[in-house]
């Protein structure tokens, strides 16, 4: 095995001799799928890269029980062509982030696990990981470990498919994942409304988000992001006489917000592509992009706290994801941190310049004794640190 090289298995067995000879040598192993998201986390530090690009193919479909099985470096491409044969899709709309990393690979479903890689239908239909129903590995010892199954279970003991979804690789090299689907809605509508400041669309988002009409979207952009004037959105789905009612009920409860009119499924659907993949920061590409989770209710409140720090933003998730241009500075990484420290939540940094994701935090700082648990849990699973060694924390 030389520096820099490319192992590519094409079996999970091949794999599993690939890190048993990796950790025997006491070489370290950055694990790769589609390398669309090589920006995510703290830099490489792998003496080699294994790629999963070669465990690629659906395991089994079946579209009766909802349920597809796939190998990791199958192309997210491939398995959403597949579902849409069936009127099918994978609930948690998982976000393309080569807009942001200006990567030409093809997204597979190993990495979207890995990363526990959601959009913005999240506020209705959950994450990646609570559609994960079952998973595949390769731990760090090289053993191939199996958990889950095809059904929603209660679990006994530790409940390693949701502890691999966003552990970024840092517990073993995924080879297999089995996801839970939903019908593909037949029709699709989003309600814009005009120049709201952002505490006034924040209200209107958790008014439409506490109403009966089942909304699968919600954001809120700011002056320049295709228009002149901020906007605010709330998309509805389903049958097409559903969405025409909901969305009729929807403006008349949105009225005292200014609501009026809706776009058709074309636009509504363009519109939330560039959402999902935050594509309002994708320029200028020097700037660093960080992603907040909070109360929706503290959005606006987080961004006031910014001030002159955040270069541009937007909200999704109805004011619970924000979305946040700085300049790639280690001064602007701590105010964002200092900005967020009294609300609650958790900041990550996912794009800036590898110098500035080696030296500050890229994912929440951890309280010592969930350092401690995370250290002993990568232990458990790759006591020699083969594998993406120090990829979300330092020295984990």
């Amino acid at each position: 095995m030389n520096a820099g090289e490319a192992l590519r298995p094409a079996s999970e067995g091949e794999a599993a001799q690939m890190v048993r000879e990796a950790r025997a040598s006491k070489r370290r192993l950055d694990l790769v799928g589609g390398d669309t998201r090589s920006g995510l986390g703290r830099p490489r530090q792998g003496d080699a890269q294994l790629t999963s690009a070669a465990l690629s193919g659906i395991v089994f479909y079946e579209p009766a029980e909802m349920v597809i099985c796939a190998q990791a470096g199958t192309p997210l491409r491939a398995v959403e062509a597949a579902l849409d044969q069936a009127g099918q899709i994978l609930p948690f709309e998982p976000m393309d982030h080569r807009a942001l990393y200006a990567t030409h690979g093809e997204p597979t479903i190993g990495g979207i696990v890995a990363g526990n890689i959601s959009g913005p239908r999240r506020i209705s239909a959950g994450a990646a990981r609570d559609s994960l129903l079952g998973v595949r590995l390769v731990n760090g010892a090289g053993e191939i470990v199996k958990n889950g199954g095809r059904v929603m279970k209660n679990v006994t003991g530790l409940d390693l498919v949701k502890l691999t979804c966003g552990a970024h690789g840092g517990l073993g090299l995924l080879t297999q994942a089995t996801l839970k689907l939903l019908p593909k809605p037949a029709h699709e509508a989003t309600i814009v409304i005009r120049r709201l400041d952002d505490n006034a669309a924040i209200a209107a988002m958790t008014s439409a988000l506490g109403s009966p009409y089942s909304v699968s979207g919600a954001a809120h952009l700011g002056a320049g992001m295709g228009r002149e004037f901020p906007r605010t959105f709330f998309r509805l789905e389903g049958l097409r006489e559903s969405v025409d009612y909901r969305v009729g009920r929807l403006i008349e409860l949105l009225e005292p917000f200014g609501a009026k009119h809706a776009l058709d499924a074309a636009d509504s659907a363009k519109l939330w592509r560039a959402v999902r993949d935050a594509e309002y920061l994708a320029e200028p590409r020097d700037n660093a992009v960080w992603r907040i989770s909070l109360a929706p209710s503290k959005g606006a409140r987080f961004v006031a706290r910014l001030g002159e720090i955040a270069l541009d933003h937007f909200y999704d998730w109805g004011g619970g994801l924000v979305w946040v241009a700085t300049t790639p500075t280690a001064a602007a990484a701590s105010a964002i941190r200092a900005a967020l420290a009294p609300l609650g939540g958790h900041a990550t940094l996912i794009r800036a310049p590898d110098a500035l994701r080696a030296a500050v935090d890229v994912f929440e700082p951890l309280s010592a004794p969930l350092l401690r648990i995370t250290r002993g849990v990568k232990a458990s699973f790759d006591p020699d640190n083969v594998l993406n060694p120090g990829r979300m924390y330092r020295d984990v």
